[in-house]
């Protein structure tokens, strides 16, 4: 779509279109006045007699001239990389070295059936420790004996935390004088967990908002303790273990083998039942309706508690899960944008919690409005939704109405609605109501009267959802698999493998078992232990094998690249991120401890969406096979580059997981080259160093030879990497004076491989570069790159400036190379930021790469690139004697005498004419303007908005934006939030003197928010020393929107006016054949009062595609196929039991500082845990 300028714009394609006979700059003629002879002439015709202003002797050259120019261009090109680039050498080297290598072909579905077999067997074991653990967990807390008068110095146990509490004296254990005896550990690095472990204990970690000395944790703790013998034994079973991991329902994680807690500087409110993986474990998918009460008693303190406890409960859904939030008095109402169920991925969750804050009180309660509204949208069957677990969660202040007429209509008497009730704040209102609806609905009535019980009550309804996979016995034990997400102490990018642990006793002889869970086992796995799996160099640099969940999300992608590197808690958590400013409302605790949220990129946002992979993904997510080539478009490795390619997809389910693996491979990919050096390893017993070629890697060999980088691959399992290539390399050379040829520890194909390229890459030197003259050709160097991971650069020197990956499959030239037929182009990357070239020390080159296609015994492919390196300011000199009269840089140029008309050119006349190659991606490539040469590789809409325009609007470029959901950004500065708190009650002189006031809702509101003001100021605010000292407390995840743009439909040559009122420009433009240059010609702008709306291609922050209008159109995705939501036999007696009396000043300051300052029992969130867990237990 043509993007218009605000006073400029560009006349449609077509052929040969001519300036109109006036001058540029000047008045046009009005609509009444004559219309010139001229405009009745042929527009070919008017060409010749279109003068540029002050040069009245010269026209704008005629097409069929610009045409010679272009082939001029092209086929200095060619002749050019004829010479130097040595394809068709290369392609006799191959030929003539054909008995040291052996040509293998990819069989797509031999390969993907391979690797998802191996995948399967490698969770498979995992599984199986799994399952050891749940047995053994409800083993032995069935044989667990309660103990009322357990006391902490009966536990020993290491306290993950206990170190860094030490250190810190206001925790509260060194405030509490803590007796429970805690281990000291001695701990050694661990190359497997990237971190120090001990591997004969386990390690727990209690969260900070749960008393530790309290009997139920005590109990937690005595039992979990035989579970260390256990997690060792699977060890020593499977030494590729990873983290194993039990989630206790009462918040006591325990994990092995035993590591220190990586807890945030600021307070760390890590709580494993929060966890995605815990919460995907311990129960079915959810459908859930959240409705708050905003009538006009909702105010102050209270509504604040609402929104922080509305943003808690969003937290316990998962990817699984549909929701929508919606608000009511008199009426219900969506508080978004989202007018039915939603996933509860991470963008909707965002959206409702922003919509959340702007809730305001006022009106009368309804609660028949909000029930009405809440069943209505579970009922509706005509959108995607997880049909399962049903429930609303409702939000109040309290009420007298049961609505039992409505439970009657949409609800009894099956009761496949749960109703869970929330009455929110201090106050003297009769909860029966509020009880009985929950009773009366499978549900659980909770109270949240202040800020510390919020995180505690809105996760303890997932202990009622998890009744019915507790009955349903073994049938529930399902192994489930997680999203990818960043492992919190240091493994990188996992999955969790998940199994429910259920309570297994029973409450009495005769009496029904209980039916509550016990917790969550977990078991981690490396997505680079899966990614070992997989055949990485065999299938070329433009091969892949990617995998997709149920989500359609992505378990494996080259492209899955997560930017920012949180740390916190385990098993998913997130640093710390303090929020900047002070916010008029209480945050989302969430948004205050930014724990990471699991990696959720969409294979469709892994790549560049089209109908073809729409269908792919939809067969993968369904379990089925298939295979289909399709022609899509790919993005480059820089992100600034699209190629229209051919890929061939081959896809399998992975059996007995939620995963699909999928192949992808271009054509050129399906077959490869394998050294077969046999028979020199067999004459030579000695070291690899010995071995014939292997002396030009030795950089004694680099004047003669050309400097050689190295891919750093894994070659030898004892090869030290290091990211400076020199230092590699000598690492590899030291290595392999030791190493003989058929050694074990080294992977023998890409090792034999290197040594291969090395060779082969020396005779092209030794036949093709070391006898040419580089200058002659203004050449900086020539340059060959191959799949066995040798890059040789040639003449040494040019080694010194040369910028590009030294893993070709991690270089885009090598990439674009092989995607491209013909001659590609790359100038130096420039951001528009960044200051201009440096073209002193006549440095700055121009890289020219195309694939070397080689034919063996009627096979096909692609095994290596070449290309040179163009001097930049000596080619732009060449390029204007190329696009001008004369025939040669040595004859002097034509003058046109004042009598006869001449063509203007690129070289005599640059200061009226403009003539530029720019690149498929829009960037500038050479110029004849030599103020333009130190903005070479940048987008051109930067160095001419106006002729840029017009080339994207006669379809010369086609733009594609796509969002990258992995990026990562700088916080945003603080604002100045100067606005008086909303919805602060202030009380009036006469409630002040009124006795009772003060022991009122009302009153307790106001020294709450007066509170927690001076309290949680603290959390609220950043640190500026810690923002300053710490890179990652400097950027946090965020989406960025990028824009590529890429050659268009348009293949002719022809002319267009840029017409801009009183300054318009004449303009030819011709892409140049076996290039991805575009040849642009046009006049110069001689005025400056036109505005041109410039175009984008840099990457900007962006909050991604309007998520309003996706949801109406949500992508394919299938949920887990069995739902625990139903169970005859589950006991709903047990539903939650309150107290209602009128508030003392003095008791509730008591508490509420207790509970803030951390001290022991008492609080309402402590004894509530309590109460709660001593069910399970």
């Amino acid at each position: 779509m043509a993007v218009p300028a605000r006073t400029c714009g560009a006349s449609p394609p077509g052929p040969a279109q001519t300036a109109l006979p006036w001058p540029r700059c000047g008045p046009r003629p009005g609509p009444g006045a004559p219309r010139p002879l001229l405009l009745l002439l042929p527009p070919l015709l008017l060409l010749p007699l279109l003068a540029a202003p002050g040069a009245s002797a010269y026209s704008f050259p005629q097409q069929h001239t610009m045409q010679h120019w272009a082939r001029r261009l092209e086929q200095e090109v060619d002749g050019v990389m004829r010479i130097f680039g040595g394809v068709q050498q290369l392609r006799e080297i191959y030929k003539d070295n054909r008995n040291l290598f052996e040509v293998q072909e990819n069989e797509p579905q031999k390969l993907v059936e391979k690797v998802a077999g191996d995948i399967e067997s490698l969770l498979d074991r995992k599984v199986q420790a799994l399952k050891r653990l749940a047995d053994a967990a409800e083993n032995f807390q069935k044989a667990h004996r309660w103990q009322d008068n357990i006391k902490e110095e009966d536990i020993v146990y290491y306290d993950a935390k206990a170190d860094a509490e030490l250190d810190d004296p206001e925790s509260e254990d060194v405030e509490r004088g803590s007796k429970v005896s805690t281990l000291r550990l001695d701990f050694c690095e661990d190359s497997n967990f990237k971190n120090k472990v001990n591997y004969s204990y386990t390690a727990v970690q209690i969260p900070t908002d749960i008393y530790k000395g309290s009997t139920v944790i005590l109990n937690e703790l005595n039992w979990t303790e035989a579970l260390e013998n256990v997690f060792v034994e699977n060890r020593r079973q499977d030494p590729t273990l990873l983290w194993q991991v039990f989630g206790s329902a009462t918040g006591v994680t325990r994990y092995y083998p035993a590591t220190p807690w990586r807890a945030p500087k600021k307070i760390d409110l890590y709580d494993v039942r929060r966890r995605p993986w815990y919460i995907q474990g311990a129960s079915s998918p959810k459908d859930m309706v959240i409705i708050v009460d905003v009538s006009g008693s909702v105010s102050g303190l209270t509504l604040k508690l609402m929104k922080t406890s509305v943003c808690e409960m969003l937290d316990t859904l998962s990817d699984d899960d549909y929701v929508n939030v919606a608000s009511f008095n008199e009426k219900a109402q969506p508080v978004s944008c989202f007018t039915h169920l939603v996933q509860a991925n991470v963008r909707n969750k965002k959206v409702f919690k922003e919509a959340v804050q702007s809730m305001v009180a006022k009106g009368t309660t309804g609660y028949k409005a909000g029930f009405e509204y809440a069943f209505d949208q579970l009922q509706n069957s005509n959108i995607t939704r997880a049909n399962c677990n049903k429930m609303i969660m409702m939000f109040t202040d309290g009420g007298e109405d049961r609505v039992q007429d409505v439970f009657e209509k949409y609800n009894w008497p099956n009761r496949t609605v749960r109703v869970f009730t929330f009455s929110v704040g201090q106050h003297n209102y009769d909860v029966t109501p509020l009880q009985w609806m929950a009773c009366a609905n499978k549900g659980y009535y909770f109270e949240i009267p202040s800020i510390g019980a919020i995180r505690i009550n809105t996760q303890e309804y997932l202990d009622v959802l998890g009744r019915p996979m507790v009955l349903a016995g073994k049938e529930a034990k399902q192994v489930q698999w997680t999203n990818v997400y960043e492992d919190a102490l240091g493994l990188g990018l996992v999955v969790t493998g998940t199994l429910p642990v259920f309570n297994l006793t029973q409450d009495g002889p005769g009496e029904k078992k209980n039916q509550l869970i016990l917790g969550v086992m977990g078991i981690d796995v490396a997505l680079n232990d899966i990614k070992r799996l997989t055949p990485n160099y065999t299938l070329g640099a433009n091969g892949y094998v990617f995998a997709i969940d149920l989500n359609g999300y992505v378990l494996l992608h080259p492209n899955l690249k997560p930017q920012v590197s949180h740390m916190s808690g385990l098993a998913g958590g997130g640093r710390v991120s303090p929020m900047r400013g002070t916010p008029d409302f209480l945050p989302c605790l969430s948004q205050t401890t930014n724990f990471r949220e699991p990696v959720t990129l969409d294979f469709l946002d892994a790549e560049l969406e089209d109908e073809n992979k729409e269908e792919i993904r939809r067969s993968m997510i369904d379990g089925n096979k298939g295979h289909k080539q399709i022609r899509t478009l790919v993005k480059s490795l820089d992100e600034r580059y699209i190629d229209e390619v051919m890929r061939n997809y081959t896809w399998v389910p992975i059996r007995s997981t939620n995963y699909s693996l999928g192949l992808v491979l271009p054509p050129y990919s399906t077959f490869y080259l394998q050294a077969n050096l046999s028979d020199q390893i067999l004459q030579v017993k000695l070291p690899i160093s010995k071995l014939k070629d292997f002396e030009f890697l030795l950089p004694s060999s680099f004047e003669s030879e050309g400097h050689v980088f190295i891919a750093p691959r894994e070659y030898c399992k004892d090869l030290n990497a290091s990211e400076n290539n020199t230092e590699f390399l000598k690492n590899f050379i030291e290595l392999m004076e030791k190493v003989t040829p058929d050694s074990k520890q080294c992977n023998n194909f890409l090792l034999h491989n290197l040594i291969l390229d090395t060779g082969i890459t020396q005779q092209l030197v030794e036949r093709v570069w070391r006898d040419q003259d580089l200058n002659t050709y203004s050449l900086l160097a020539v340059f060959a790159a191959t799949d066995g991971g040798i890059t040789r650069v040639f003449p040494n020197k040019a080694a010194e400036d040369w910028t590009e990956d030294p893993e070709p499959f991690n270089a885009s030239f090598y990439r674009r190379s092989l995607d491209n037929r013909g001659y590609v182009f790359k100038p130096p990357h420039q951001d528009a930021l960044l200051r201009p070239l440096e073209l002193e020390n006549d440095t700055v080159g121009i890289l020219v790469s195309t694939a070397v296609e080689v034919s063996l015994s009627g096979r096909t492919l692609r095994p290596a690139v070449v290309g040179v390196k163009l001097d930049l300011e000596a080619w732009a000199e060449k390029f204007k004697v190329l696009a001008s009269n004369r025939t040669h840089q040595d004859q002097p140029q034509k003058q046109c005498s004042p009598s006869s008309h001449c063509e203007m050119d690129c070289e005599v006349n640059n200061e009226d004419l403009l003539c530029v190659l720019i690149d498929d991606g829009g960037f500038l490539v050479l110029s004849n303007q030599n103020h333009q040469w130190d903005q070479v590789g940048r987008f051109f809409s930067e160095v001419d908005a106006h002729l840029m325009l017009a080339l994207y609007n006669n379809s010369f470029y086609t733009r594609k934006e796509s969002y990258d959901y992995q990026a990562a950004c700088a916080p945003q500065p603080p604002g100045n939030l100067g606005a008086a708190p909303r919805g602060v009650f202030v009380p009036t002189i006469a409630d002040f003197l009124n006795l009772a006031w003060w022991t009122s809702a009302a009153a307790w509101s106001l020294f709450q928010q007066l509170l927690y003001g001076l309290i949680y100021h603290s959390w609220l605010q950043g640190d500026p020393a810690e923002a300053e000292g710490n890179p990652e407390a400097r950027e946090s995840s965020c989406v960025m929107k990028q824009t590529q743009y890429y050659f268009g439909s348009v293949n002719a040559s022809y002319n267009a006016i840029i017409d801009c009122g009183n300054c318009s420009r004449l303009f030819h433009a011709q892409r140049l054949t076996n290039t991805n240059l575009l040849f642009v010609v046009a006049e110069k702008p001689l005025c400056s009062q036109c505005e041109a709306a410039r175009l984008l291609q840099k990457e900007t922050h962006s909050d991604g595609p309007e998520q309003c209008e996706l949801v109406q159109r949500p992508r394919y995705r299938r949920g887990p196929h069995i739902c625990f939501d139903y169970n005859a036999t589950e006991d709903t007696s047990d539903c939650g039991r309150g107290a209602s009396f009128p508030p003392s000043l003095g008791i509730l300051v008591s508490l509420q500082l207790l509970l803030l300052l951390g001290l022991p029992p008492g609080p309402q969130a402590q004894v509530h845990a309590h109460v709660h867990a001593s069910r399970r237990l």
